[in-house]
């Protein structure tokens, strides 16, 4: 038995063999405020239902509770307080390690109906009150427990409806046929950069998530026909919420894994003052290993991050927040002077690749009065990207093949004013102003022998504009209309785009709702397309610099029931037609830039193209109910586009149905420890693929693709189960948890792709992520 096997196996057996075997408490505490207003409200009563005898407080002048000596489990919460809705708080998890601290927000109520209580499971409601369709809220316990989330919200969003994961080697998703590109990342508010390590120039994903799970609060994610107030996406929005630090105790956690080894810390800022400090740093595990001198092979990923938030009042009605994040990864490889030791191409190559990311942001929220709460914020962030690649020939010299660097900063300013006009309707209206910097360089050659040539050489700054504004309308306690208008302007070359956007909700009874939603949205292009060089007679020029917005109609259909108090059905169907999309000019092009992928477009492209995702999702979901949840989410769709060549071909991303079950169960041992078991397994249609023309390959020594025949291929379907098997116990004043995800738990060989191999003249298959074992273990005191 080795080291690490015997360690474990002396964790395991400390963890079910406890020590301390007395009753484990822990404090429930909070705030209670006003949904749109945020206004504290006094009197309030929280109770933990099924207690015996029944626990409960009332809120103070400041809309603040605390309820000690609370069991440990999981607790039903009821909030009540005259003239509002009552709200019923499912599933929090009370540990010893750390206090459980709830941001609670209950709705006004009009008085129609005798009693209405709103059932606030963290999926049933989302977290900002004017998402009618297409919205779900995620919780961090989701990030944790679905098995191979690994704490990364894009890889725990693939359990839902409409969600495909594009690569399991990182966290990119198309949402319901869009590319992964037309995923908007927001932040307390705001627009954040691609908040990813690891990524490619023009992406919304990466390799590994910067963001830590110690840091989320329960927050928002999107899929279609949006609100006014979220602009610059087709295709899907992650919507974060921060959560603020104990600001009367501070608190630890530990966490060591495969992926990253973590340190965080909260608590007050300061005695007697209400301000709260958050913050998490993680240094990549494998970079630490390699750096004791465990070999890990020619390629290692060395990252770190380091993400916080800090909360200070400023008296009863105002306060500061200042939040953040910040990435460092670099991927390093040299090509070894042995031909005999190649088995491809790529191993004479060397890289040396970065990614670094950042974002740094000031909020101050004022509650002007009783009906008005203004919260503007000022952001700076940035990300850069850089490749230097060199290849080596036949005389092992090293032949420099490809450089990019893509450096984008942007400062971001941003006010929003909510207005709580009477208890049926509430008005959001804000603005956002971006300043963007931009220095980008990319040069390489197509082959060996070519010079070297320059793709994108630009560096300067242009500003965009966007403003909205919104009307939330309850025109009776079952009819809800949202109304909004949402502005986009890129001053570079003053594209713009008036978005209107409308929403309805109607509950047939206490268990059944309809809603339907129509919208407008419209996207920039990644900023590198527009300063795309062309050469001509010796003049350069940008011909994509005129380049308009991409545009899409969204319109959505949905039903809801409530089986029963833990169980729900939701039916959706959709369309979309995507128009004013970049393709390149010829009626024998086939290149959309819905199928890009990876970098910037550098060829010239003209706004001629059009697109259109229609479909239907199901989702059957269990909320935690005797510690067993599932989620079965089915979807069957279509994914089109075409260019001047007047012809429909699928997207990249058609795969055309998709079934993801989602299911845990928590097994109590014994007093105070919990096995949890985790699976999830997804059955999809393949990713399309254009086939590769295996003679001009083989002429040209380089893969050719057929492009008259353009995505006509599909890959075989996709098929994965992961595992996640995990062991919690607590302890007097600490939390530990010990968990091993077993990803592709079949070893299920998924193909990734097809490329020609010049040194075996024939083409290859790539395939996904094997069978990976990931330890992880955190302790929270």
């Amino acid at each position: 038995m080795n080291s690490l096997s015997k360690l474990l196996l002396v964790i395991f057996c400390f963890a079910i063999n406890p020590l301390h075997a007395q009753t484990l408490t822990q404090t429930v505490r909070g705030k209670v405020v006003d949904q749109v207003s945020k206004a504290p409200i006094p009197g309030a009563t929280v109770m933990i239902l099924n207690t015996d005898p029944l626990m409960g407080v009332a809120t103070d002048v400041d809309g603040d509770f605390k309820i000690s000596q609370v069991p440990l489990g999981t607790h039903t919460l009821r909030v009540s307080f005259v003239g509002y809705q009552d709200l019923i708080l499912p599933n929090v998890l009370v540990n010893s390690g750390k206090e459980v601290v709830l941001a609670i927000t209950i709705e006004e109520d009009f008085g129609q109906l005798d009693e209405v209580v709103v059932m606030g499971a963290e999926k049933e409601r989302t977290v900002n009150d004017m998402v009618t369709v297409s919205g779900r809220t995620f919780s961090v316990e989701e990030t944790r427990k679905f098995a191979a989330a690994v704490n990364d919200p894009g890889r725990m969003a693939t359990s839902f409806s409409g969600v495909v994961g594009t690569d399991d080697g990182n966290n990119n998703i198309s949402i319901r046929g869009n590319s992964p590109n037309g995923l908007l990342w927001r932040m307390e508010g705001i627009d954040i950069p691609n908040p990813n390590h690891f990524v490619n120039p023009g992406t919304s994903g990466g390799g590994i998530s910067i963001l830590s799970s110690q840091l989320l609060a329960n927050s928002d994610f999107l899929t279609s026909a949006f609100p006014a107030e979220y602009g610059n996406a087709l295709g899907g929005v992650f919507d974060l919420s921060l959560r603020k630090g104990n600001n009367e105790k501070r608190e630890f956690t530990l966490q060591a894994g495969f992926l990253g080894t973590d340190v965080a810390a909260e608590g007050p800022i300061a005695k007697n003052y209400k301000g709260s400090y958050l913050i998490n740093y993680r240094y990549s595990t494998l970079s630490i290993l390699s750096k004791l001198g465990i070999p890990l092979g020619d390629f290692v990923t060395d990252f770190q991050d380091l993400s916080f938030n800090f909360y200070l009042p400023a008296g009863k009605k105002s306060s500061f927040s200042i939040f953040g994040f910040g990435g460092l990864s670099d991927q390093n490889g040299d090509a070894e002077k042995d031909s005999l030791t190649w088995e491809g191409e790529g191993d004479r190559y060397s890289s040396r690749y970065f990614s670094n990311t950042g974002a740094v942001g000031i909020k101050y929220s004022y509650m002007i009065n009783n009906s008005n709460f203004l919260q503007t914020t000022v952001l700076a962030s940035g990300h850069e990207i850089g490749d230097d690649v060199e290849r080596l020939d036949d005389e092992y010299n090293d032949q420099k093949w490809s450089y990019e660097n893509f450096g984008n900063s942007k400062i971001t300013f941003s006010s929003v004013l909510n207005s709580k006009l009477s208890a049926r309707s509430n008005l959001r209206s804000g603005i956002y102003v971006n300043q963007l910097s931009y220095n980008l360089v990319e040069n390489g050659r197509e082959d060996e022998g070519d010079p070297m040539e320059t793709f994108i050489n630009s560096k300067g700054n242009t500003q965009s504009i966007q403003a909205f504004s919104q009307l939330n309308y309850r025109a009776s306690e079952r009819l809800t209309f949202n109304v909004g208008l949402h502005y986009l302007q890129l001053l570079l070359n003053n594209s713009n785009s008036i978005e209107p956007r409308i929403s309805a909700s109607y509950e047939l009874d206490e268990k059944q709702r309809f809603s339907l939603g129509y919208g407008l949205h419209s996207q920039v292009q990644p900023l590198g397309t527009y300063f795309a060089e062309q050469e001509e007679n010796g003049q350069i020029s940008l011909p994509n610099k005129d380049l308009g917005l991409s545009k899409s109609h969204h319109f959505v259909v949905g039903y809801d029931r409530q089986l029963n108090p833990f169980l729900r059905m939701k039916i959706e169907g959709y369309y979309q037609h995507l128009f004013n999309i970049p393709v390149k000019p010829g009626a024998d092009e086939t290149y959309s830039i819905l199928n890009q992928q990876w970098t910037y477009m550098t060829d010239p492209l003209v706004n001629d193209g059009l697109g259109k995702n229609y479909g239907g999702e199901f989702t059957l979901e269990q909320f935690t109910h005797k510690n067993l949840y599932f989620l079965l989410s089915a979807s069957v769709y279509n994914s089109l586009y075409k260019t001047q060549e007047n012809k429909w071909r699928n997207t990249l991303y058609n795969g055309n149905a998709n079934l993801t079950l989602t299911v845990g169960k928590e097994y109590e041992l014994k007093k105070n420890r919990v096995l949890g078991l985790n699976l999830r397994s997804i059955y999809g249609g393949g990713l399309r693929a254009t086939p590769i023309d295996l003679e001009q390959s083989i002429t040209e020594n380089q893969t050719v693709y057929d492009e008259t025949r353009a995505f006509e291929e599909q890959n075989p379907a996709y098929f994965r189960t992961d595992l996640r098997v995990s062991l919690k116990w607590n302890r007097p004043k600490s939390t530990s948890t010990l968990a091993l995800d077993i990803q592709n738990t079949t070893n299920r060989k998924n193909i990734y792709g097809s490329y020609f191999e010049p040194m075996k003249g024939e083409i290859e298959t790539a395939y996904q992520t094997p069978l990976i074992p990931l330890i992880s273990y955190r302790i929270e005191f």
